[in-house]
C-alpha cells in the first residue's frame, strides 16, 4: 500500500482562495464575484488586491450568476463564490439558462459542500449539487480532494473554456497530494494499485478511502484506490480498466447516492463491464448538525463503512 503523508490539515477553500489570487496576478481577464461570503470563500486577498475586478453582489446569488454570464461577453473569466447550496439549488434556473445553455465561460466555485460543512446543518449542507450540475449539458464538474489539489484545479479551470462547477469544503482536512501538481481536467488519478477491489472516491472522501485501503491490507485484501477529481467528464477508460482488473468496486462520496459520482461509475460499468458495485454515500436523507467526523459516522461515510462495503463487493463477485 502506497504511503500518503498528511503534511498538515488545511481547508480546501483556502486552496481556492490562494489560486484565485495567483490567477488575478497572471491574467487580467480573471474577475471574481461573491454573494456576501468573501471571508468564507477566502476571496479577501483577491478583493483587496484587485478591487476593480471584484464584485460584491450581496445576498443576491441569482443576480450574481446573471452578471457573471454577462461579463463573459466582454471576454472576462468570472469566478463566482458562495456556498454549494446557494451555487446550485438557489440559482438553478440562472445557471441552466444563462450559463450552461449559453455555454458561457463562468467558473462556479462552491464551498461548504457535503456533510463536512458540519454544524450549519441540513439547510446549508448541499448533498444534491453534483447531481444537479452534472446533468447540465456543457457543464464540467470537479471535486478535488485536498488543499493542494483544489489550488491546482482552480488554476486549471481558468484555462478551460466553458462553464465549470468547482466543489470544495469548509473543514481543515488532511493535505497529502503533491503541492506542485498540474491538474488535468477529466483524468482520474490512481492513488494505489490493487487487485481485489477498486475504491472510487471524490473530494474529502479520497483520504478516507486511503485509510480504508490500509485497513483492508491488514486483512490481506489489495485495494486499488482512484481519485475521481473530475466527475464530469468522467475518465471512463480508467474506470473500466481498473474494474476489469479487480472485478468489483466501491464508490465513496459526500453526496446523495441518488445522482452522484456513484451513479456515473455504475452507468459506465453497466454499459461496458458489468460488475458488483457498492456505494457509500448519503442515502435519501437530508443532513444534520454536528462535527464533521460525527456526521460521517452517523451517515455511514466513515472508514469502517468503506471497509464493510469493500468486503460486500468482494463477496458478491465470489472472492470470499
Amino acid at each position: 500500500m502506497k504511503e500518503y503523508i498528511n503534511t498538515g490539515s488545511k481547508d480546501t477553500r483556502s486552496g481556492f482562495g490562494a489560486a484565485l489570487l495567483i490567477l488575478g496576478r497572471n491574467n487580467p481577464d480573471v474577475v471574481a464575484l461573491c454573494a456576501d461570503l468573501t471571508g468564507s470563500l477566502k476571496m479577501d486577498e483577491f478583493a483587496k488586491t484587485f478591487p476593480d475586478r471584484f464584485f460584491q453582489v450581496g445576498i443576491a446569488e441569482a443576480n450574481m450568476m446573471g452578471i457573471a454570464a454577462g461579463l463573459t461577453i466582454g471576454g472576462k473569466i468570472p469566478f463566482t463564490g458562495t456556498f454549494a447550496n446557494f451555487s446550485t439549488a438557489r440559482v438553478y434556473d440562472q445557471v441552466r439558462q444563462s450559463i450552461a445553455y449559453a455555454n458561457k465561460n463562468v467558473k462556479i466555485c462552491a464551498s461548504h459542500a457535503g456533510l463536512t460543512l458540519g454544524e450549519d446543518g441540513a439547510t446549508h449542507q448541499s448533498l444534491e449539487d453534483i447531481g444537479l450540475m452534472k446533468m447540465l449539458p456543457n457543464m464540467t464538474v470537479i471535486c478535488p480532494c485536498d488543499n493542494n489539489q483544489t489550488r491546482a484545479a482552480t488554476l486549471a479551470v481558468a484555462n478551460h473554456f466553458g462553464p465549470v462547477y468547482l466543489r470544495f469544503g469548509r473543514p481543515k482536512w488532511p493535505n497529502f497530494t503533491d503541492p506542485d501538481q498540474i491538474f488535468e481536467i477529466g483524468k482520474a488519478l490512481i492513488c494505489n494499485e490493487g487487485t481485489d477491489v477498486t475504491l472510487f472516491a471524490t473530494g474529502h472522501m479520497v483520504w478516507n478511502a486511503i485509510q480504508a485501503g490500509k485497513m483492508l491490507e491488514t486483512n490481506g485484501i489489495s485495494a486499488e484506490i482512484i481519485n475521481i477529481a473530475t466527475i464530469k467528464p468522467l475518465d471512463t477508460a480508467a474506470v473500466i480498466r481498473s474494474v476489469q482488473k479487480t472485478g468489483c468496486a466501491v464508490t465513496v462520496e459526500e453526496h446523495m447516492l441518488q445522482g452522484g459520482m456513484g451513479d456515473c461509475i455504475a452507468q459506465t460499468l453497466v454499459r461496458n463491464f458489468p460488475a458488483p458495485v457498492e456505494m457509500v454515500g448519503v442515502n435519501n436523507q437530508f443532513g444534520g448538525s454536528g462535527k464533521p467526523e460525527e456526521l460521517l459516522k452517523a451517515y455511514h461515510l466513515d472508514v469502517p463503512d468503506i471497509v464493510e462495503a469493500a468486503l460486500a463487493a468482494i463477496r458478491r463477485k465470489g472472492g470470499c
